[in-house]
């Protein structure tokens, strides 16, 4: 499978991303790369549609504020995706897929790595992957579907080095 051709933009919205991970705009262009890669439906993208993505690492106050108005949840989340498009809606000819934006909460993440012993940068990639694959609609309502997409993060992450996030949590 070809990798799409896709403009991705990450925005420092917290600083602590920088201290703590310096390296994390290219971590998050290489993670979010592979799983548009691997993980688009063959009918998602037009051959040769150029695709857009952004790339959010806030804090917790402004992922509890997004959270709280998108979701009605007032609380932080470690990380939420906002589609840009509508597979049913037909795009123009040659306009590029705005495919939506991934925001990472910097306190969340920083303490899930902590707390389940993995290193920032791997808990940040397997994030950025989950974040985009539920922008190419796959998702985890159902025990089915959750089945499948942790198939696929899991063989993702594997190709950019990262252990399985899920042994031993079933």
């Amino acid at each position: 499978m070809n990798q799409p051709d896709a403009s991705i933009e990450t925005s420092l919205l917290c600083t602590a991303w920088d201290d703590a991970l310096p390296a994390a705009a290219a971590i998050a262009d290489a993670a979010a790369r592979l799983a548009l890669t691997r993980g688009s439906a063959e009918d998602a993208v037009a051959p040769g549609q150029r695709i857009e993505l952004g790339i959010l690492l806030a804090d917790d106050a402004e992922q509890r504020r997004l959270n709280r108005d998108w979701r009605g949840v007032d609380r932080s989340t470690n990380v939420l995706a906002f589609a840009g498009w509508d597979p049913r809606a037909p795009s123009p000819a040659g306009a590029p897929l705005l495919l939506g934006d991934v925001v990472l909460a910097y306190e969340t993440v920083a303490q899930e790595a902590a707390e389940q012993g993995k290193s920032m940068a791997d808990h940040f990639r397997h994030l950025v992957v989950h974040g985009v694959l539920h922008l190419l609609g796959h998702d985890h309502a159902s025990d089915a579907d959750a089945i499948v997409m942790e198939r696929l993060e899991t063989s993702i992450l594997a190709e950019l080095g990262v252990a399985d996030p899920y042994r031993g949590t079933m």
